[in-house]
């Protein structure tokens, strides 16, 4: 190949990478966790406390989903959170701020609040063992 095809080939190349994703819709990022702690309840039998670390980077937000079974307490390590359980008003949560969510709660929304940092939380579950601690919508 002489130099000349390999400019067009380069051009043809970065013009459908440029242009092969113009009709296409972007999803905001969503939250990545970071298990910290997995320990068996000795005066819980059949039940497990898990904590992670939550991040939600810049327009983060997480798919409507439940925590089956699972009883969760969460803290603002760092940041602003909005947050809204079926039924209830949009909250708004900061560095500090706690709450806890009852078994079946239905998250409708869960973003982070800020356009100019990232959000960090502690989310602490205590769950029957083995069932799984999210479960998105369908």
């Amino acid at each position: 190949m002489n130099g000349n095809n390999g400019m067009i080939l380069a051009a043809a190349l970065l013009a459908v990478g440029i242009l092969g994703g113009a009709g296409q819709v972007r999803s905001a990022p969503s939250e990545t966790l970071r298990p910290l702690l997995r320990e068996t309840m000795p005066n819980m039998p059949g039940h497990t406390l898990t904590a992670v670390e939550v991040v939600f980077p810049l327009s983060a937000k997480s798919s409507p989903h439940r925590h089956g079974s699972a009883f969760l307490f969460a803290s603002v390590l760092a940041g602003t959170v909005r947050s809204q359980i079926e039924g209830e008003p949009v909250r708004v949560y900061r560095t500090g701020d706690s709450w806890t969510e009852r078994p079946g709660d239905h998250h409708v929304l869960t973003e982070n609040g800020s356009s100019t940092e990232s959000a960090t939380l502690l989310v602490v579950f205590i769950a029957p063992t083995g069932d799984a601690l999210k479960a998105d919508d369908p």
